[in-house]
């Protein structure tokens, strides 16, 4: 896993697979959208950043609140779909 989070790009597309497979398991958007806000609260509390892009990240995460989070979660995904 480090090495695919050292490169933002291979990370968009590690993130745009995974995506694609949850989809082929029936797993609607919402619910997709609901597992990335938690998965970025995981990376928030407890990975650092690896990149450049990562930081940004994480600083607009600290800066939001939940529903501010919960877009950011939702325009990832759309930004792994658009990458897988």
């Amino acid at each position: 896993m480090s090495t695919v989070m050292n490169n933002f790009e291979t990370w968009k597309q590690f993130l745009g697979n995974r995506v694609a497979a949850a989809k082929n398991l029936g797993v609607d958007q919402q619910d997709i959208s609901k597992l990335a806000y938690e998965i970025g609260e995981f990376l928030h509390d407890r990975v650092d950043p690896k990149n450049d892009e990562q930081r940004v990240l994480r600083e607009l995460w600290d800066v939001g609140d939940e529903n501010e989070r919960q877009t950011m979660a939702g325009m990832m995904v759309k930004l792994a779909q658009s990458n897988s």
